[in-house]
């Protein structure tokens, strides 16, 4: 009845992996059996206590009504100024809108430019909802392999040749979620040049990650000639602040776009939470320290697990440059990536997500996330070694 009862549009919405693996992983704890949670993006950090300090003072104060639809203008200037220290992008706090986390970016992007029949590249292995949010929208969506045999970097002429007079939009994170693998400075000016004869068509760009950069930096294709009002920024506090559960992020994009992401905003929550804005901009103005200091911590966590997982017999894995997540090539043992992760789970009690549910382009990898603690990773990976022996004998 209900499969008949439901409109077209929400059966082309797809869903991320990570969290069903989660609920997963979160019941077969609740039975007994003790588990590695590799599966999910979250930091194991807790959100820095001047920043929960700061919501708790701010409800105080009176943040706990409705705000702007499109936040505070005293937040979006923060943001402005930090998208400027951070990024090199002088952005106007009129183009900075809010969210309630960071894929309602994702989304209303898709439905304010996407009309059916529209192109939109996306990468692939990429962040699932990318594609979901794509088909939802009537668009078509148009895979851009990132491999690991290119240390999971744009191929360039791959690039080229997936536009069509039909490409409407380009998205790509950097870094990337699920590879950690970066664009270099050069990728991003190579798909400048491109993209440069083609005005019609914008760029959604994911830096999510840019503060988690382990080697060298990234480079936003904002801060290209010409490129800044074509282009819309997602961030947010997430990662970063390691604020998950806060839900609070923000998209950066000319004040034109920006007044119909509002429109979309006011159409579906009204506005971000007051408290949290309050909370978010002390995040950016505040000590940044416990910023640094989780990085180094992620740094420490990656050099360790890259060199542990390529010294397991049949799997190997390219360094990642940023993000907190490692994607191991598992090719050699004969299953398909989700096979080899449920048996993972069910047999050797790792939650990790198979390197398919990211895209066709996955198949043959998973996604391992280090956000988890040291030990928890050197459990991980000694029972994912004996889980591999046991397939290999």
């Amino acid at each position: 009845m209900y499969e008949e009862a439901a409109a077209e549009r929400i059966k082309k919405l797809g869903t991320e992996s990570a969290f069903a693996i989660l609920a997963r992983a979160n019941a077969l704890q609740a039975q007994g059996k003790s588990i590695i949670h590799c599966e999910i993006g979250q930091p194991d950090f807790k959100t820095p206590r001047h920043i929960i300090d700061r919501a708790y003072q701010a409800m105080l104060e009176g943040y706990t009504g409705y705000s702007p639809t499109p936040g505070y203008p005293q937040v979006r200037e923060a943001i402005a100024e930090y998208v400027y220290r951070q990024k090199g992008v002088k952005a106007d706090p009129e183009g900075i809108v809010i969210t309630p986390g960071g894929k309602p970016v994702m989304f209303y992007t898709m439905l304010m430019l996407v009309n059916p029949g529209d192109e939109v590249i996306y990468p692939n292995p990429g962040f699932p909802i990318y594609e979901s949010c794509i088909r939802f929208a009537g668009g078509i969506p148009v895979p851009m392999p990132l491999l690991d045999v290119n240390d999971f970097r744009l191929d360039l002429e791959k690039f080229r040749a997936s536009i069509t007079p039909k490409t409407k939009l380009v998205i790509f994170t950097n870094p990337s979620n699920p590879t950690g693998g970066a664009f270099q400075k050069e990728d991003i000016l190579q798909m400048a040049e491109i993209l440069k004869d083609r005005p019609d068509i914008f760029i959604l760009s994911d830096e999510i990650y840019d503060r988690l950069v382990y080697d060298g930096s990234v480079t936003s294709i904002a801060t290209v000639p010409g490129f800044q009002d074509r282009t819309i920024i997602l961030d947010g506090f997430s990662k970063t602040y390691a604020m998950t559960g806060w839900r609070i992020g923000y998209g950066v994009m000319h004040p034109d776009l920006a007044r119909y992401m509002s429109r979309l905003m006011v159409n579906s929550n009204s506005c971000t939470t007051s408290f949290t804005q309050m909370a978010a901009m002390e995040a950016l103005t505040g000590p940044q320290d416990s910023v640094e200091e989780m990085k180094e911590a992620f740094r420490q966590r990656r050099d360790w697990l890259v060199e542990a997982l390529n010294n397991i017999d049949g799997i190997s894995c390219r360094l990642p440059r940023g993000a907190f997540y490692a994607f191991p090539n598992i090719e050699s043992f004969g299953l398909s990536s989700k096979e080899f992760c449920g048996r993972l789970m069910d047999e050797a009690g790792v939650a990790a997500a198979w390197g398919s549910s990211f895209g066709s382009y996955g198949e043959g990898h998973f996604r391992f996330s280090y956000a988890a603690s040291l030990d928890d990773l050197k459990e991980a990976v000694r029972r994912l070694e004996k889980f591999t022996r046991s397939l290999k004998a």
